[in-house]
């Protein structure tokens, strides 16, 4: 059993180890470490493009989340090919593996995002439900609050609760309530602003003022 673990646990660190925002400001010739919250993640990368390049930024920071989902997705999915009979223990030892390669990426001296696009497409492959109940969670929230920040926070605690809930497998159940944990934890200085009353809110104008950055 160990071997197939090792291997789930490279690929899943360094599928998630790609730094696809980070590259995506590169391409602007801006360096995504120096500007905003100073994180490569989709909600940084978009305030930062989207204020500087308009639409096209903006869209670039799209593109940033996507790829960052796709990254936690296939490492949650690739071990559903191999149907062995160490499956589900490869999809989340990928899935955790590649959120640690995210949040700490050896391509960019271990820094890195926040985990919310990742975590969310690797769940949506294992936990598909509870992860879209988190999402119209976020999305609610987002759109009474305006902040990126507070939504996630939310949708980290819906996702768990919900998986629990609806009774799926322990296992899934765990791993949720574990990245939950994980994410928040990352979103300690959000909670600190926003306790504070100086976080950022994502306002719709012509030059999009997001919040601090995650994912």
């Amino acid at each position: 059993m160990l071997i197939p673990l090792i291997i789930a646990a490279l690929a899943g660190y360094f599928l998630g180890a790609l730094p696809f925002g980070w590259l995506i400001a590169r391409k602007f010739g801006v360096n995504i470490f120096e500007h905003g919250s100073k994180n490569p993640g989709a909600t940084n990368v978009k305030r930062v493009l989207g204020g500087m390049f308009g639409k096209r930024g903006k869209r670039a920071g799209d593109l940033a989340f996507i790829l960052d989902a796709l990254k936690g997705a296939a490492a949650a999915g690739w071990p559903l090919f191999l149907c062995g009979t160490y499956t589900w223990q490869m999809q989340i030892t990928g899935l955790v593996f590649a959120l640690v390669g995210h949040s700490f990426s050896c391509w960019t001296r271990f820094k890195g995002g926040k985990g919310v696009a990742t975590s969310a497409g690797g769940l949506f492959v294992l936990l598909p439900f509870p992860t879209l109940l988190a999402l119209v969670a976020w999305v609610t929230v987002f759109q009474v609050s305006r902040y990126v920040s507070l939504a996630s926070i939310v949708a980290s605690f819906v996702l768990p609760a919900a998986a629990w809930i609806f009774d799926v497998p322990p296992a899934f159940a765990i791993l949720a309530t574990v990245l939950g944990v994980f994410v928040i934890a990352r979103h300690r200085s959000n909670i600190v602003r926003l306790c504070n009353g100086t976080e950022n809110k994502f306002v719709k104008k012509p030059a999009d003022s997001v919040s601090s950055g995650q994912s």
